[in-house]
């Protein structure tokens, strides 16, 4: 186990944090990172924010600092390659809260995917591997919006951008040495794309689990049914599980019950759903406009010809990535083989499938081109 203790500099006034951004500003690399607490809510609530040059471990207070402005900014700044980890949950940070994303960007563990080191290595996992240094993530659960933090949460903290500054090194020059640099780099600028988008209710009933089962009259119930919970939950700060489950969505659309009385004799709806939004959900259903029906969902997986069709295509593109040296999951994933099937379905019509996209284009080049799927 690791017992280095390192120092840092702890940043709680927006004095502290101008001249430091001042500093990393003269950087050409700068590690970041977050941490965050998010049970019930919808937006994570950041705790603390890592940063780290190679001279300046820093460890930003967001609760104390009162204007974050100037390292928002720092994070857009191109001449400066931003360095994270596994930083989906950071990008969501970095959207909320900062209105921004990093760029360009180098995540660690697509950088580790990419160079045949291991796909999806946890950050402990990665420091080991390359570095032979055995992390502590004993504080991984803490609660990071209490003060003050104790000493064995800020080394904690301090640890997840120290050695990741030394990972760099490695992962550039494996990265380079198989000519995937670009791959890496356009990987990231991909990751960041969309993120910044405010949340559509109108869209919200796809993301409904088993929505696809629903008749377009019971589609557009949901439709109004998702876009209210979305609204409430934006506007409570919650996760829209904790507003009302999808499965209590789903029979409410089915049910579409016209009173108090008949929505409380559903079993899918928890007392607390039926005490709290009866009332709205049922004025709600009562006023559901059908003169403009949505289209049933298209769930491709039922389409005739779509188990031999994907099995030709994963075969193909599995031989291919291992013949390649590519990860799998790069190229081979369900999802983006059904985002070909869709694009195949629809006669080739509308944007490029990922697939066929970018650096991964350059991988799969021909090899699925005679793929037919009538659907």
């Amino acid at each position: 186990m690791e017992y280095l203790v390192l120092t840092f500099e702890y940043i709680e006034t927006d004095e502290q944090l101008s001249e430091l951004v001042a500093q990393y500003q003269q950087s050409p690399l700068l590690v970041i990172d977050t941490e965050f607490v998010r049970t019930r809510t919808y937006y994570a609530n950041l705790g603390l924010i890592q940063a780290y040059d190679g001279k300046t471990l820093a460890l930003i207070d967001p609760v104390a600092v009162s204007d974050l402005s100037c390292f928002w900014q720092l994070l857009t700044d191109e001449s400066i390659v931003k360095l994270v980890h596994s930083c989906s949950e950071d990008l969501e940070v970095f959207a909320h809260y900062g209105k921004c994303q990093p760029k360009p960007l180098f995540d660690s563990q697509i950088a580790a995917s990419m160079g045949n080191m291991g796909y999806g290595l946890g950050y402990a996992k990665l420091v080991q591997q390359c570095l032979d240094v055995e992390i502590d993530k004993g504080e991984s659960r803490t609660d990071w919006m209490k003060r003050p933090l104790t000493d064995a949460q800020l080394q904690y903290a301090a640890n997840d951008v120290f050695y990741l500054y030394k990972l760099y090194p490695q992962l550039k020059q494996k990265l380079e040495q198989m000519g995937r640099s670009e791959w890496l780099f356009e990987e990231g600028e991909r990751i960041t794309q969309g993120r910044l988008d405010a949340p559509d209710p109108e869209t919200a009933y796809f993301k409904v689990k088993n929505a696809f089962q629903l008749t377009p009259k019971q589609l557009a119930c949901l439709k109004v049914l998702a876009a209210w919970r979305q609204q409430k939950a934006l506007s409570r700060n919650l996760a829209l599980g904790f507003v009302i489950k999808d499965h209590a969505l789903i029979a409410l659309a089915k049910k579409q019950p016209q009173s108090v009385t008949a929505l409380n004799k559903l079993v899918d709806l928890t007392d607390h759903e039926k005490r709290f939004h009866g009332k709205e959900l049922v004025k709600l259903i009562t006023t559901v406009d059908f003169s403009d029906l949505p289209e049933q969902i298209d769930v491709i997986a039922l389409r005739p010809g779509y188990k031999s069709t994907f099995k030709q295509i994963k075969n193909t593109l599995v031989e291919l990535c291992e013949h390649k040296q590519v990860a799998t999951e790069f190229i081979a994933s369900k999802r983006l083989i059904h985002g070909f099937m869709l694009w195949l379905f629809n006669n080739k019509q509308g944007e490029t499938p990922l697939l066929l996209s970018g650096w991964r284009g350059e991988v799969v080049g021909s090899a699925i081109d005679d793929v037919s799927f009538s659907g």
